[in-house]
């Protein structure tokens, strides 16, 4: 029991502490803004950590932060081998043509009103599909490798990132579209030096959106069909082991992977928008 009340006693210190650096100058810098999350996060691990030991929590039930580190620690290649196949290969793969393929759709549906008709509401019906509907299909369609991961990715970024670009183009207001038309701009012109840099706030919402459903569409279809390897292969097959540290390990791997890659498209957003108000740091 005393793992529990050291736990909850470094929960109610960490809680004070937070509670002072939010009210206090030190949280108005980078490292103090920094620090606050940091704390929170700490804070969990300890509280669970503490939790499971001092209630006797099954290892089949919840390990303990300390075991799945201990297995992170001793399943590093297995760990690198997953991540390798599941992000890099599939995830990765299927993000860059999935955004790539929504962006210059998205620049057809703008120069062509037939297509923002027609395809926009088909796109809103396909994105509605379930992933777990579609995955087998694909993972049957194109293999059991990589590639079958990569085209249920390509499915599952596709349209958000198409509706925030085509949104992001409507986006310039009329009067900066009139003042390049009176100054004889032609479609391009006005959509490469207007409209397309207007955009980029919503053009990278929808990719950073894309980022975390990248990853869990990689996993996802890797339960229904993979090599012997890869995040989604080692959850299934270690769930059934009742390896539950491992599972908590692939998952630890997952979320850093995925947050990431979610803050390297925020820190290419905010030098590419640095213009925008959002992207205004607080003095």
């Amino acid at each position: 029991m005393i793992w529990v009340v050291l736990a909850l006693a470094f929960w109610a210190g960490a809680w004070a502490t937070n509670v002072w650096l939010s009210h206090s100058v030190v949280v108005q810098s980078r490292a103090g803004r920094l620090l606050v999350p940091a704390l929170f996060g700490v804070t969990i691990l300890v509280v669970w950590e503490g939790l499971v030991r001092g209630l006797g929590v099954p290892g089949v039930i919840l390990p303990p932060p300390t075991a799945i580190a201990a297995r992170i620690g001793a399943e590093g290649p297995t760990l690198w081998a997953d991540f390798r196949q599941t992000f890099v290969k599939g995830a990765l793969s299927g993000y860059v043509i999935g955004c790539g393929a929504a962006f210059l759709t998205a620049i057809a549906i703008d120069r062509s009103p037939f297509l923002q008709r027609g395809l926009l509401p088909v796109g809103n019906f396909v994105a509605a599909l379930p992933i777990v509907g579609i995955a087998p299909i694909l993972v049957m369609w194109f293999g059991f490798d990589w590639q079958s991961k990569a085209a249920v990715v390509v499915v599952m970024v596709f349209f958000p990132v198409l509706v925030n670009t085509v949104a992001g183009l409507a986006a310039s207001e009329r009067m900066q579209r009139d003042l390049m038309a009176t100054w004889g701009a032609s479609y391009w012109q006005s959509l490469l030096k207007l409209r397309l840099p207007a955009a980029m706030p919503f053009v990278f919402n929808g990719l950073k959106i894309a980022t975390t459903l990248a990853l869990i569409g990689a996993i996802v279809a890797e339960f229904f069909g993979s090599p012997i390897v890869g995040m989604g292969f080692r959850i299934t097959a270690e769930v059934g082991r009742l390896g539950l540290d491992m599972v908590w390990a692939e998952i630890a791997v997952a979320a850093l992977a995925g947050s990431a890659f979610y803050g390297l498209v925020a820190l290419v957003e905010k030098r590419v928008t640095f213009w925008h108000p959002s992207q205004r740091v607080r003095n």
